[in-house]
């Protein structure tokens, strides 16, 4: 299978790092043109920069701004109106007891990991339908099914992500406009390796060695034993946005090693 979208423009929404600088790169290998994104300069130059060398020749952008805000995304979408490929990338995540977790720090995560996504579809889509053809990606979760204990907060979000991807699959039926999910699970981003890196330095393990350990202990369900690579996971987003996926709508596209126990 060849994956041509050459022609095509796709924004990956808080791509500097980790699965959404994966994403980015990707994308470019198919011939897309890509923005990237981040709230710092530094981040986006470096992101195109990395790009450029993953993908020599690869047409790249970048955009400066919080896309965790209404202004932020106003901002971007004034910068580029329209796009065919929107990926939802942007997200956060923290280990915090439900116990201790604010009110303010909710809506936080409602914000950056909901909000900016309803926003951008919200402002991109109808172009899309106008030209018959588009792709919306959300990167949700396996936590959106199988709620972590320590993340309550993290996990609503991707649930309610795949809720919004659903409906919102459902109401541009017919159009040409796909809209999907995708759910990684543990996966060895940056923001993983930084969350393991106390361990990696007690024991003196590689990352990848201390990686499998946990996702063992608190992924037991794991059928590949081990956390993915930022490349597995963009490799199911790029199809997800190929013109070879266009019987492919209103999915939860699973990337989760097998984690979530259920064969639908």
């Amino acid at each position: 299978m060849k994956i041509d979208l050459s022609g095509k423009l796709a924004l990956v929404t808080g791509s500097a790092a980790g699965i959404g600088l994966a994403i980015a790169k990707g994308l470019a290998g198919t011939g897309a043109t890509v923005i990237v994104n981040s709230r710092r300069e530094g981040s986006v130059r470096e992101a195109e920069a990395a790009v450029r060398e993953a993908v020599p020749g690869a047409q790249v952008q970048g955009f400066v701004g919080d896309l965790a805000n209404a202004a932020g995304c106003d901002a971007l979408v004034k910068a580029y109106p329209q796009v065919d490929i929107l990926v939802n990338n942007l997200g956060i995540f923290a280990q915090e007891d439900f116990f201790a977790i604010s009110d303010s720090e909710w809506l936080r995560f409602f914000e950056t990991n909901v909000m900016s996504g309803v926003r951008l579809s919200r402002a991109y889509a109808g172009a899309m339908v106008k030209a018959g053809w588009g792709r919306i990606v959300f990167i949700s979760s396996e936590s959106g099914l199988n709620i972590p204990a320590d993340m309550i907060q993290y996990g609503m979000t991707k649930t309610a992500q795949l809720s919004v991807a659903r409906g919102l699959a459902k109401r541009l039926a017919g159009t040409g406009v796909t809209v999907n999910s995708v759910l990684p699970g543990p996966t060895l981003s940056e923001g993983v390796e930084a969350m393991l890196k106390d361990e990696v330095a007690r024991t003196g393990k590689p990352v990848e060695e201390v990686a499998a350990a946990f996702v063992q202990q608190h992924r037991a369900s794991s059928i590949i034993r081990r956390a993915a690579s930022v490349e597995e996971v963009a490799n199911m987003v790029v199809y997800a946005c190929s013109q070879q996926a266009s019987a492919t709508t209103g999915a939860a596209l699973r990337v989760d090693g097998g984690v979530v126990d259920t064969i639908a």
